[in-house]
Order: structure tokens, then C-alpha cells, then sequence
């Protein structure tokens, strides 16, 4: 029986994916699942291991069905994940200690006080890539040390092992190559020098935790394990993972981003812009750096900068202010005036993101008058993502001298026309919105392809399914568009002298 299939999974925040392709690149079968969260106190966000894994191996059948192939045809397994959300167990037995802390989870604000008031506060960003805050990884495990006996006691043992749920679940539903993860994922972990290319000793120390309880940081393609998948017959087969990488950067490599300066945005609860650099690490420090995958004996680099909340601050005016019956009428209201009417929508619901990176700034709406509609303030809002993104272009290409000739966008407010024309225009760069919305779970099949054979080298794989319809600038006066955008920057300066 010929083995030429590949599996590609995505185990998410809010659910998990699993889709099937052949060697043209077809997906011939997607399954998904949500995945429930615990909160056992306000603010704190959970997941149960075993719900994360039974929901992973349910996918995985539902999408061998619906392909109409046996589980043994299938090659190889690529795994993508939510990053920061940590997952421990017991290295004797495999069992889990504890329910996983997502990376929403805020009960390490007073951590994250202490990190900023502690000589390790000026050095994270340049050794970790990026600030410390709520979601790392890094301080989930210091509050465990402190605060659950069960990890405690498993780390004092040397039995506690700690990981992403890629690794999870391949302990969880196979058997792991020892203790590895992909460098992406690895560094996402808030553990990790990226720089120095080991672990951080002290920032270890400081945290209490152990450095044999963490994976060893390895290539993206490289042999993780196994996992044993059944087909919806209760048919079994035993397939080899050789491909790990975080959820980002896989959207990065989904939507062919492999050349310096190729750009990406995925629009969900925030919006995410990624700018693949290469094999060259930038020296600045004003944009998180990440990994972005280690293919062959050459490590890759992207910048990663964060907007304000984009999707929440849709469900605030749908939910809270009321200007939103459904997300629908987003296109429909902001379509139906031809401006912003003046007003001015500074959406920093938690704080100001890159190149602010001030967590105690405020959302505000300024310029309204007595005939200011809904439509105005959804215009305004999306104009706002619009200037956001701009200041991002402008400090990566200052910052980090490359410059990006359009952008790939996907999720949420993607969806919107007119969002995306106004990113065009502000940006002055073309936006293309690909119809295939799966990348995440497709790079990983496509990862684990390369690692197996199915395709020997990167300008072989097959392109993303579908076609892009691409939003071009539309001449418009510059003058009327730096008007706006230095609009802008006075609101940024007037929110961040608020207090």
C-alpha cells in the first residue's frame, strides 16, 4: 500500500484541525473540533490535557473518512500549536500533572511586576525576543513551582516534563523521540536565548525551574516521534511526526512567505504581522524577533508585532456599545458612508502595542459630533487598524532595514472588503486575501512532506489551493492620507498622556 498522504495538525487555542493532502497538494480531508476552557478563578484559563488530545485523535479520524483513505497510506504527521499555553507531565508514566495554562490565562500580573522591578526586566527582550508578560510560558512555571505541589514535587523528583502541546500530544497519542521540540516553539517558551542559542541559566534560576525538565531545541524537520491514528472504521496505523512548528510562524510558511521581506497578517483576537527575514537576526529590539523554522542546516528569522485588540474590540461594539447587531455589519456600515466623518477610534481596550508597548493606555473614540452614525465609528475603527499597521511597516523597515512589498492577510476581519482595501491604501502596498483559509494545519502537512521526501526542497512544494484576490492602493491624495495618519499619531500621544 503505497504511503504518499500527508497529515497536518493544528491544535489551537479554541479548537483543533487536522487536514489530509496528497502529493499535488490536495486537501482531500479536514476535520475540526472546539475545545473547551476552564476558569476556575476570575482571569485564570485552562485546558484539560486529556480533552486537548481526545479532541486531536477525533479530527484525525473524522479526516481520514472523509479523504476515503487508510490510516496506513498516510506518510508522515506535521504538528502546529497555540504557543505559551504549557503543558506538564510526569516522564515515568506519561500522565498529566495539571491542566494546561493558556496563554490568555492573567494570574501572573504580580510575576510579570516582579520580573519589570528585577534585573532580568532590561534583558528579556533582547535575550528572549520579546517582553515579558501574562501569557509567557516562562511564568506559568514559576507560579506552578510556587503554587502547585504536584509540579513542585515532580520537578524536585527530576520526573516533570514541560512542553507546548505539539509535544503533548505526541506523548499523549504515540511514543516521543526523547524530549524535543522545533526551535519556533522552543523559543516561545520564554525560557529561551535565542541569541546564545540555550537556554537563559539564570532567568532558570530566578524562575525555579529545572533545566532537565525542558525539551532540547531542534531543527523543524526532525524525527519527534510517532502517534498511532485510527480511521473511522477502528482501522490503526502508526505514523512517524517529523515536523513541529508554532501556530505563527506556520501561518508565515502556509502562505508562502520564504523570500526576506514576504509579509503576513492573521487576523484573530489580535492581529499578528509577520515579516520573514531570512537567515539574518536583526540586531534592534523595538519588534518581537522570533524564530521562524530551521530547515536544513539554516535558521531562519522573522519579526512579529502585535496590534491593539482587533477582534475583541468587534465584540465590544457588537456586545457592549451596541453599534454591531453581527459581525456582518461591519462591510455593511462601513460601506455605507464614504469617510470617517472625523472621528478618530483608538481601540487600545488592554494597552498600545508596537511600537508604543504601553500596556496602561486606553481605547478612546475622539472627533464625534451630533451627526456622527454607527457607520462613521466602524469606519473609524477600521481606518485604525489601518494606521496601525502602517506605523508597524515603517518601524520594521526603520528598524530592521526590510521593507515589504505587499502583504498575505487571513481570519476575521480579513473576511471584510473594505477593511482590506483600506489596508491597501494605507499601507500603499497590495493586500492579498488567499480563498484557502486552513494554512496553519497545511504548512505543517507541507513540513512534514519535506522532511519524508514527498517534496525534496522549498520551490517544490505545491501552491496554496484556490486562488488570492488582491486589493490594490487607489490613487488617492497623499496629502489627504498623511492628514489621517498624523491624526492619528495625535491621539496616540493624547490616550498615553491620560491617566
Amino acid at each position: 500500500m503505497s504511503k504518499s498522504f500527508l497529515l497536518g495538525i493544528d491544535q489551537g487555542s479554541s479548537g483543533s484541525r487536522a487536514l489530509i493532502l496528497d502529493e499535488a497538494g490536495t486537501v482531500l480531508g479536514y476535520a475540526y473540533r472546539p475545545l473547551g476552557r476552564l476558569h476556575p478563578r476570575p482571569d485564570w484559563v485552562e485546558q484539560d490535557p486529556a480533552e486537548v488530545a481526545e479532541g486531536v485523535a477525533a479530527v484525525i479520524t473524522e479526516a481520514i473518512g472523509e479523504a476515503k483513505i487508510h490510516p496506513n497510506q498516510i506518510a508522515a504527521c506535521g504538528i502546529t500549536c497555540q504557543r505559551n499555553t504549557d503543558f506538564v507531565w510526569d516522564a515515568r508514566n506519561g500522565r498529566s500533572l495539571s491542566n494546561a495554562i493558556s496563554w490568555q490565562d492573567l494570574r501572573t500580573r504580580e510575576i510579570v511586576e516582579e520580573v519589570e522591578r528585577s534585573p532580568f526586566g532590561a534583558e528579556a527582550r533582547r535575550r528572549l525576543g520579546y517582553a515579558p508578560g501574562t501569557y509567557m510560558t516562562s511564568l506559568h512555571l514559576k507560579w506552578r513551582m510556587q503554587h502547585d505541589t504536584a509540579v513542585r514535587e515532580a520537578a524536585q523528583a527530576g520526573h516533570l516534563r514541560i512542553g507546548q502541546s505539539a509535544l503533548w500530544l505526541v506523548k499523549a497519542l504515540g511514543q516521543a523521540n526523547g524530549h524535543a521540540m522545533d526551535t519556533s516553539m522552543v523559543q516561545a517558551t520564554g525560557l529561551y536565548d535565542f541569541r546564545a542559542e540555550q537556554y537563559w541559566q539564570e532567568w532558570l534560576d530566578w524562575l525555579g525551574v529545572p533545566l532537565d525538565t525542558l525539551p532540547e531545541a531542534t531543527p523543524t524537520l526532525h524525527p519527534f516521534g510517532e502517534i498511532e491514528i485510527t480511521g473511522p472504521g477502528g482501522e490503526t496505523a502508526v505514523v512517524p511526526v517529523t515536523a513541529m512548528i508554532g501556530d505563527q510562524q506556520s501561518a508565515l510558511f502556509g502562505h508562502g512567505c520564504h523570500q526576506s521581506g514576504d509579509a503576513e497578517a492573521t487576523f484573530g483576537t489580535a492581529a499578528y504581522v509577520k515579516l520573514f527575514l531570512g537567515d539574518t537576526l536583526p540586531e534592534q529590539e523595538n519588534i518581537n524577533v522570533y524564530y521562524a523554522w530551521h530547515l536544513g542546516d539554516q535558521q531562519t528569522y522573522c519579526l512579529e508585532a502585535p496590534t491593539t485588540v482587533i477582534g475583541a474590540a468587534i465584540r465590544w461594539m457588537r456586545d457592549n456599545a451596541r453599534f454591531l447587531d453581527e459581525y456582518a455589519d461591519v462591510e455593511r456600515l462601513a460601506t455605507a458612508v464614504p469617510d470617517s466623518g472625523g472621528v478618530m477610534f483608538v481601540p487600545a481596550f488592554t494597552g498600545l502595542d508596537t511600537p508604543y508597548n504601553n500596556p496602561h493606555a486606553r481605547a478612546a473614540l475622539l472627533g464625534m459630533t451630533l451627526g456622527t452614525e454607527r457607520g462613521h465609528i466602524v469606519r473609524a475603527f477600521l481606518e485604525a487598524l489601518g494606521y496601525q499597521l502602517r506605523v508597524i511597516k515603517e518601524t520594521m523597515a526603520r528598524d530592521a532595514g526590510v521593507t515589504m512589498s505587499q502583504m498575505l492577510v487571513g481570519g476575521g476581519v480579513s473576511a471584510s472588503d473594505i477593511a482590506c482595501q483600506i489596508q491597501a491604501d494605507m499601507l500603499n502596498i497590495p493586500i492579498l486575501r488567499p480563498t484557502f483559509t486552513e494554512t496553519t494545519a497545511w504548512a505543517a502537512a507541507l513540513l512534514a512532506g519535506l522532511q519524508s521526501g514527498i517534496w525534496p526542497d522549498l520551490a517544490s512544494l505545491p501552491p496554496l489551493p484556490g486562488s488570492h484576490q488582491q486589493f490594490d492602493p487607489r490613487p488617492m491624495a497623499e496629502r489627504d492620507l498623511d492628514e489621517g495618519y498624523g491624526r492619528w499619531q495625535q491621539a496616540i500621544r493624547l490616550i498615553q498622556s491620560w491617566q
